[in-house]
């Protein structure tokens, strides 16, 4: 090592140490509380990383779990994670942003931006997108599902709105795609071109968007859905394809890490990137998203009072994999951004359970528990197949809750895929049909477990099973069977 660059090292660690060191004693407490909480949920699964600013000091910046277990790299404030349908605030920035530059008003209607359009849909408002009151369905295909631009807002436009425009809330992914195509009628540039000259660029954040940055791709964690299901970052999907789907674009799917997303925090609260008076339209409660009136939708916001009966600003976004959390609650001057790359059950609540430990000093929450997919997965591992009985009697006794028909199936059908454990494949489903005998698909995939163990008349046996319980799927297989 060269004298310069121990110096690099010693310098750090002693900045480190004295920031530590300048702590209040109240910061220093939350810290411990929230790392001890954290770290200990690591070793029963978690995976992911924690941001908190507290009255305009970070109490805790950190990574748990890993990004990435081909190289063993450790998750920390630069890993890079799908963001999900947090993307939203960014596309209602954006929109506010146009508003502010006199390309749009926000009472516009879509007949503005779009020619043909059927007399129903003609006089909805950018307002109505914005707050999901504009009536259009959720999604029209999945995220990666191959789609023109023209195909898909035609296909859009031709589906049946499930309310009358500013009737009621209606949470629509497809609403928040229009918006990002009106980003991009209205500023003459691609949606992540405007959002990164606009928003990111002016905020400092680099490492946030979805083709546009030069990715730091040791920092890209891989999924691990229920710690169990591995999954490629979203990013290289992206790159593969070459563009990101309409089905995606605008309302999900956006990539960023914990140090960007508290630039993002502090280009909202300073100004930076909108005007008081925008960022006030943000954060405004348009619509109750409930009966009870608890909880409303602003623009990329839910407004809502929670604990203690204080403000808060939040929202949630997650493909089943990557799972991400933002509440803010601004009377309480407390931010919160939490990203995970394993997302289940058990891990999914993790930053409400840590707002509680800011918010609530008496709380003391219940420790992580490993997800009953992961610990079934180790149980496998671990004991041979005459040993099913005692995983049934443990899944019973510690996860009662979460124990149902989808569990043996999905691990059975995870390990055909793989390959492995095929005997084990087999008696998971044997107990899920012995569990639920008259579900035709169970039957269809215990036929998939004789077969893949050389079983051809038990699989036979069980496909016509399924049938008779109205797998009509398991028809194809059966014949493909018999004829081989």
């Amino acid at each position: 090592m060269t004298k310069t660059n121990f110096c690099i090292i010693l310098s750090l660690i002693i900045v480190n140490s004295f920031s530590q060191a300048q702590k209040k004693p109240q910061q220093a407490s939350l810290y411990s509380k929230i790392d001890t909480y954290l770290t200990a949920g690591s070793k029963n699964g978690f995976s992911g990383a924690i941001s908190v600013v507290k009255d305009g000091e970070i109490i805790i910046n950190k990574g748990y779990g890993i990004a990435n277990k081909d190289t063993q790299i450790l998750n920390n404030p630069n890993t890079i994670f799908d963001i999900g349908s947090n993307s939203k605030q960014f596309t209602a920035t954006a929109i506010l942003k146009l508003a502010e530059l006199g390309k749009l008003n926000l009472t516009d209607s879509l007949s503005k931006f779009f020619i043909n359009l059927p007399k129903e849909k003609q006089y909805i408002t950018i307002h109505q997108l914005l707050s999901h009151s504009a009536g259009f369905i959720d999604a029209i295909g999945n995220d990666f599902d191959k789609i023109s631009q023209k195909q898909f807002f035609e296909k859009l436009f031709a589906s049946k709105l499930l309310s009358e425009p500013g009737e009621k809330y209606s949470y629509s992914n497809t609403g928040y795609s229009i918006l990002g195509r009106i980003i991009e009628l209205s500023s003459g540039q691609s949606y992540e071109t405007f959002l990164n000259e606009y928003l990111f660029a002016p905020a400092g954040m680099k490492q946030t968007g979805y083709l546009l940055p030069k990715w730091n791709t040791k920092q890209m964690s891989r999924g691990y859905n229920r710690n169990v299901l591995e999954t490629d970052p979203t990013i290289t999907r992206y790159q593969r394809d070459g563009d990101v789907t309409w089905h995606l674009k605008a309302n999900g799917g956006i990539n960023s890490t914990q140090n960007d997303m508290l630039l993002w925090y502090k280009a909202l609260k300073t100004n930076t990137i909108l005007s008081k008076e925008s960022f006030k339209k943000l954060t405004t409660p348009y619509i109750s998203m409930n009966s009870e009136k608890t909880h409303k939708y602003g623009y990329g916001w839910v407004i809502n009072e929670s604990i203690s009966n204080t403000l808060r600003f939040s929202h949630n976004g997650s493909n089943g994999t990557f799972s991400h959390t933002i509440l803010w609650y601004p009377k309480k001057n407390t931010y919160i951004v939490y990203s995970t790359n394993a997302n289940s059950t058990k891990v999914e609540n993790i930053a409400y359970v840590v707002a509680k430990i800011i918010l609530d000093k008496s709380y003391v929450p219940k420790p992580i528990k490993d997800n009953i997919y992961s610990f079934t997965m180790s149980y496998i591992n671990q004991h041979s197949t005459d040993k099913s009985n005692a995983l049934a009697a443990l899944l019973k006794e510690n996860y009662a809750d979460d124990f149902n028909s989808g569990l043996f199936n999905t691990i059975g059908n995870l390990l055909l895929k793989s390959n492995e454990n095929l005997n084990w494949a087999l008696e998971l489903f044997k107990m899920n049909v012995q569990l639920y005998p008259e579900d035709g698909n169970l039957w269809d995939s215990l036929g998939d477990g004789y077969k893949a163990n050389n079983l051809k008349e038990d699989a036979i046996k069980s496909y016509q099973k399924a049938i008779e319980f109205g797998n009509i799927d398991s028809q194809k297989k059966l014949i493909e069977l018999i004829k081989n």
